[in-house]
């Protein structure tokens, strides 16, 4: 696809789209008992059914998450330095590393 037809497919995608406002176009007065009613059972469906959406993709980036727990490898290790005094009579640092799981605890 060459790069004209691409700009013009954007630019008329850009054209069509349309602007929110905040203006209420409704024709009917909202303050009436029955505009009111629908708005308000509008607002409570919409509530339902989102609460429910995020329900099924809580529970399921939750599976998720606990099904890759037995797949982290990651290891966590503390170095420390021990001084130590080789039979020549140098003094040399040598490391010691620990292991540790998340806590902080020593792993045996």
């Amino acid at each position: 696809m060459n790069y004209a037809k691409l700009a013009l497919m954007a630019l008329s995608m850009i054209g069509l789209s349309g602007c929110a406002s905040n203006r209420d176009s409704r024709i009917v007065n909202t303050k009436q008992p029955g505009p009111a009613i629908g708005t308000a059972v509008g607002n409570v469906g919409g509530a339902v059914v989102g609460n429910a959406a995020g329900l099924v993709v809580g529970v399921g980036e939750g599976a998720a998450g606990a099904a890759a727990v037995p797949f982290n490898n990651d290891r966590r290790v503390i170095r420390t330095w021990r001084t130590e005094v080789t039979s020549d009579g140098r003094t040399v640092q040598v490391p010691v590393e620990i292991e540790v799981d998340q806590y902080g605890r020593p792993v045996k």
